[in-house]
C-alpha cells in the first residue's frame, strides 16, 4: 500500500475531481491524504480521508467582494496569482512539506505552485494535473484568454498568429512568477526555464489532463507525459447525496424544465443572474429551477419557478430541457455528460475557453455576462429549445462521455508512476 498525497486548492470544480480518485485510489488499497484549504476539512474528513490544512485559506468562498475580484474578467486571473497564491507561497510549501512526510507520490492540483518546489526538494515523484484545455496554451489549439478575448479572431490565421497570442500571455504575466522565481532561488533550485503560470508548470513525470478529449485533443506542444484520462465525476452522490423531496415533486410536476446555475464559486458574486433569469423563463413560459447557493431566495417566484440551494449536477442536469451556467469545467462537463444544450454566461479564468469550446461542438451558446438581460437570455434560450440541432449534438457527446472513464485512467496512470517507484528503488 502507498501513501499519496493530494493536494488543491480553489473551488468544488477543482477539489471533486480529486475526490473522485482519491476514492478509487483508496478503494485499490492506497492510503490518501489530502492538503487543501481548511474550509474542506469536514468535508474531507467525512469521507474518512486523513486531511491536512494547506494554505492559503480560501476564504472568497465566504467573501463575496473577494470572490468579486477573483472573478473579473480582465483582472482575475492577476489577482489571484499576485494577491493570494504568492504572498502565501512560503507557507503553501511549509504546510506541504508536512503533509507529504513518508508519502511515496504526491498528485498536484493547477495553482498549487509549491507542489513542485516540494517535489524537487525531496526528490519525490509526482503527477500535475490540467483541469480545462486552456492549461496548456497550446499554438495548435489556442485558448480564448478572458482578458483579451478579441484575441481569439486569430485561430484561424494558424501557428504563427495563435503563437504570438501565446507569447503576449507570457509577456503580461512574466512579473506574476517574480516570488516563486525568488523562492526557487532561497531554495537552492535551479532556474525556472519557462513561466510557472504557464509553460513551465508541469511534472516531468506524469501530467493528467482532467477533461474529456471532445473538448481538446492532445497537441504536439502538449506537456511530455501528458495522459487524456477524462473527467472525473463527484458531487457527493456517490455517498449519498440526491434531490430534495421537494424538487423530486416539482421535476415530476411538469414539463422539464430550465436549470440555472453559477457553480460554488462565481454563486457568490451573482449580480443580476439570479433576477434575469426569472424574467427569462417567464418570456418563455417555462418552468425553472434556480441553484443559488447561499444566496436568499428571490422573492418574485412564481409556481413554475422552484429556488434550491443545493442538488447534485449528476441528478439535476438529466431532468432539464437546458441548462444556464458560468462555464466552470465541472458544470459544463456535467451538462455534457447529461447530454442537455447550454446557454454559458462566462466570468474570467478558463470560462471563456470552455464556452467557446462547447459552442464550437455544436451543444451551447454563448451570451457575455454584461449582456445577460431577460430579453436577451429568453431569445438565445428560444434559439437553443427551437433548434433540435443543439440536443441531438448534445446526446450524442453525452454519449461519449459516459462511456469515458476517467477516475480509472487517471488512476492507472498514477499507479504506473508508483510501479517506476518501486522498480528505482
Amino acid at each position: 500500500m502507498s501513501r499519496i498525497v493530494l493536494t488543491t486548492i480553489g473551488s468544488f470544480g477543482d477539489l471533486h475531481p480529486k475526490i473522485a480518485i482519491a476514492l478509487e485510489l483508496r478503494q485499490r488499497g492506497h492510503d490518501v491524504v489530502f492538503g487543501t484549504h481548511k474550509v474542506y476539512q469536514a468535508k474531507i474528513e467525512a469521507l474518512g480521508f486523513e486531511f491536512h490544512r494547506m494554505r492559503p485559506d480560501n476564504t472568497a468562498l465566504d467573501d463575496p467582494q473577494e470572490m468579486a475580484r477573483a472573478m473579473d474578467v480582465r483582472t482575475g486571473s492577476e489577482y489571484i496569482v499576485r494577491k493570494w497564491v504568492c504572498p502565501s507561497l512560503r507557507e503553501m510549501y511549509a504546510d506541504l512539506m508536512q503533509s507529504v512526510k513518508g508519502a511515496d507520490f504526491m498528485f498536484a492540483g493547477e495553482g498549487v505552485v509549491a507542489a513542485r518546489l516540494v517535489a524537487e526538494k525531496l526528490g519525490i515523484r509526482w503527477a500535475s494535473s490540467a483541469m480545462a484545455p486552456i492549461s496548456f496554451f497550446s499554438v495548435y489549439d489556442p485558448p480564448v484568454l478572458a482578458p483579451f478575448p478579441f484575441l481569439a479572431k486569430l485561430r484561424g490565421f494558424g501557428a504563427i498568429a495563435n503563437r504570438g497570442v501565446i507569447n503576449f500571455a507570457k509577456l503580461v504575466s512574466k512579473s506574476w512568477a517574480e516570488p516563486v522565481r525568488q523562492f526557487r532561488r532561497e531554495l537552492g533550485l535551479p532556474a525556472l526555464i519557462g513561466n510557472p503560470f504557464i509553460d513551465d508548470k508541469f511534472s516531468p513525470y506524469l501530467t493528467i489532463a482532467l477533461f474529456s478529449p471532445v473538448l481538446a485533443k492532445p497537441q504536439p506542444d502538449w506537456a511530455a507525459n501528458t495522459v487524456v484520462a477524462g473527467s472525473t465525476f463527484y458531487d457527493g452522490s456517490q455517498n449519498g447525496a440526491a434531490l430534495t423531496l421537494e424538487l423530486k415533486q416539482f421535476l415530476d410536476a411538469g414539463e422539464p424544465p430550465i436549470v440555472f446555475t453559477l457553480g460554488s464559486a462565481a454563486v457568490m458574486t451573482p449580480g443580476n443572474f439570479y433576477q434575469e433569469s426569472i424574467q427569462a423563463a417567464k418570456l418563455l413560459n417555462r418552468r425553472a429551477v434556480l441553484l443559488i447557493g447561499k444566496n436568499a431566495p428571490p422573492e418574485n417566484l412564481s409556481s413554475d419557478i422552484l429556488a434550491v440551494s443545493y442538488a447534485p449536477y449528476s441528478h439535476i442536469f438529466p431532468h432539464a430541457c437546458a441548462i444556464a451556467h458560468q462555464g466552470g469545467i465541472g458544470t459544463t462537463t456535467q451538462a455534457l455528460r447529461a447530454g442537455r444544450p447550454t446557454l454559458i454566461m462566462p466570468y474570467s479564468h478558463d470560462q471563456p475557453d470552455n464556452a467557446a469550446r462547447v459552442e464550437r461542438l455544436g451543444t451551447s451558446r454563448t451570451i457575455p455576462r454584461q449582456q445577460y438581460r431577460a430579453l436577451r437570455v429568453a431569445n438565445e434560450l428560444r434559439k437553443l429549445l427551437a433548434n433540435p440541432a443543439y440536443t441531438t449534438k448534445a446526446i450524442e457527446i453525452g454519449r461519449i462521455i459516459q462511456t469515458e472513464n476517467g477516475v480509472n485512467v487517471a488512476c492507472d496512470a498514477i499507479e504506473k508512476q508508483l510501479q517506476t517507484t518501486s522498480i528505482s528503488s
